[in-house]
């Protein structure tokens, strides 16, 4: 017989499992760090100029980073600062290498979502963030899925649950009770309002003072932030469930919006949700909040099916909002809920399978240029991402042969840059409702 306590036992046994997997992905002091880019990576992969026109225009002018020497080559490798400290003061053919970014605008908010395990959401989420990093934009994940692949990934791993979604959502509870308790009481009427008692379990926590920092943590990226997850956040669909019994007022679903609307419009560019594979309350709180909607699927016939079940289930989960219809939350969204964008991103596509073939095919005859042109395709450099807990980018080609490296690379550079493309023109769209 298995109770909790042997339940217990066995994770952690996990942890010690844990810690020896971080000791080989990591560093000595079990540390993710961010590796250096070559010169070459720098020219032609990130700023997209040529290598000569680079090295003349840091010979012309030694005030710009120079980068170390690696070894006993020649080539010069630049930490993502010294890029971003090249890109803000380069031009090239008087154009600006500072990535699009509308003025006044707040950051857009992409959700990777789909209830379908191991349909690459992680993946997705994690390798978008890199590349939006290295293309000059402020990320800020949010990871929604208590597995926190993401969160460990990003090197993170002793969280607590307070500091996670979870946390956030207790913190918004508490504060929207109080809220509703002082307009009862502020209510011109003769009669008495009820007030909305919450347990002391709740508000004995201390997380209605908690900042809005506070639950931001760095990470081995020094412009992506990330507001992580960790195992012990599973619980909260039971907790939210007894939240709602509490407070049958609360709205729930914008918890994390409310949250997220408290943060400078300027802080960041770009907001990635890693959803969890099952619609809840973490889910409904991460696609109410979002702008565009990203759905990654394999290209199998049970993945498209459970993609097809998804979205039939998350449209009844945002017609059951309609109950909130006569509350408007404050701050960036509204109901009734509309996505700005809505793509579907195939993953771990092998161009040589026919069926994978026939599989996309089929999405782009029902979802039309919903799908995105560029599926993500499965080489031997994804697979090994995915087992050290790194993207592409975070991989140095030294470690296996360039060519191998630059095709797992180029394949999501093509899904990035279609992404990116989707992200301005929600900017755009944006500007026009204001």
């Amino acid at each position: 017989m298995y109770s909790h306590e042997e339940l217990a036992k066995l994770q952690a046994q996990s942890l010690k499992m844990q810690g020896f997997i971080r000791q080989q992905t990591y560093s000595p002091e079990m540390e993710k760090t961010l590796r250096r880019f070559s010169s070459w990576e720098v020219g032609e992969l990130i700023f997209k100029v040529n290598q000569s026109t680079l090295r003349g225009r840091l010979a012309a002018d030694p005030t710009l980073p120079q980068g170390v020497v690696e070894g006993e080559g020649r080539q010069h490798w630049y930490s993502l600062e010294e890029i971003n400290e090249l890109r803000r003061r380069l031009k090239v053919n008087r154009k600006s290498l500072m990535p699009h970014r509308p003025a006044g605008q707040r950051a857009v908010r992409a959700a990777i979502a789909n209830f379908k395990g191991g349909a690459g959401k992680s993946t997705v989420a994690l390798h978008f963030a890199h590349a939006a990093a290295l293309d000059g934009y402020r990320v800020l994940c949010v990871d929604f899925d208590p597995q926190a692949t993401l969160s460990h990934s990003m090197g993170l791993s002793d969280v607590t649950e307070d500091y996670t979604v979870w946390g956030i959502m207790a913190r918004d509870l508490v504060r929207e009770t109080e809220r509703m308790n002082s307009a009862a009481r502020g209510a011109e009427s003769g009669a008495t309002l009820p007030q909305r008692q919450l347990p002391s379990s709740i508000t004995d926590m201390g997380l209605a003072d908690l900042r809005v920092n506070d639950f931001i943590k760095p990470t081995s990226w020094p412009t992506i932030d990330i507001v992580p997850s960790c195992a012990n956040a599973a619980f909260v669909e039971f907790a939210s469930a007894q939240y709602r019994h509490i407070n049958p007022e609360w709205s729930f679903f914008a918890a994390v919006s409310r949250y997220l609307d408290q943060i400078p419009d300027d802080a960041y560019d770009l907001i990635i949700f890693d959803c969890p594979p099952a619609i809840g309350y973490q889910s409904m709180n991460a696609v109410f909040a979002a702008d565009m909607l990203y759905i990654p699927s394999g290209p199998g016939y049970w993945e498209y099916d459970s993609t097809t079940s998804f979205i039939g289930q998350l449209s009844e989960a945002l017609e059951d909002l309609a109950q909130f219809s006569s509350f408007v939350p404050a701050g960036t969204v509204r109901l009734p809920k509309a996505f700005h964008d809505v793509r579907f991103l195939l993953t771990r596509f092998e161009p040589n399978n026919e069926l994978h073939r026939a599989m996309q095919s089929a999405f782009g005859k029902v979802f039309g240029d919903r799908v995105t042109e560029h599926p993500i395709e499965m080489t031997r450099a994804v697979e090994q991402s995915g087992r050290f807990l790194s993207s592409v980018y975070e991989m140095d080609y030294r470690d296996m042969t360039r060519d191998t490296w630059r095709r797992a690379r180029a394949s999501f550079d093509r899904a990035y840059t279609e992404f990116q493309g989707h992200v301005i023109e929600v900017w755009q769209s944006m500007e026009d409702e204001a």
